[in-house]
């Protein structure tokens, strides 16, 4: 597809599937569904059953596992921010999402803590305590 090509309905009804399903879409979809939909399709195949389908994990877990993959991995804080919605959207917690991150300080380091500190402080409110200021 060149850039003056229009997406086609088929492309535009796989990407509302594909929203429908995962509960979010990311730049890359759109641009493989355009560049190459059979490439995308496959790589969907892959992940319904790794993902999508319901079998033994229910997706908070499911989500859950992914916000921490992403971030030891240092995913991009977009991408890890999709998958803290959706596990919102699936009954996970503020403190439930926290307490996932804390848990890669000492393995992963501060740095990846810090992504995905970053992520989980953009994507829930969050209190501070600030210092008065003389």
């Amino acid at each position: 597809m060149t850039g003056s090509e229009q997406p086609t309905e088929e492309q535009k009804g796989y990407l509302r599937q594909m929203a429908k399903t995962r509960g979010y879409v990311l730049d890359y979809h759109k641009v493989l569904v355009a560049e190459d939909l059979p490439f995308m399709r496959a790589v969907n195949d892959l992940l319904a059953v790794s993902y999508t389908d319901q079998r033994r994990l229910d997706r908070k877990t499911k989500e859950l596992v992914f916000v921490a993959v992403l971030t030891a991995l240092g995913a991009g804080k977009e991408h890890i921010k999709a998958h803290i919605e959706v596990a919102k959207r699936e009954g996970a917690t503020k403190e439930e999402v926290l307490e996932l991150l804390e848990m890669l300080i000492m393995p992963c380091g501060a740095p990846k803590f810090m992504l995905g500190y970053e992520a989980w402080a953009e994507s829930f409110p969050v209190r501070r305590v600030d210092l008065d200021q003389p």
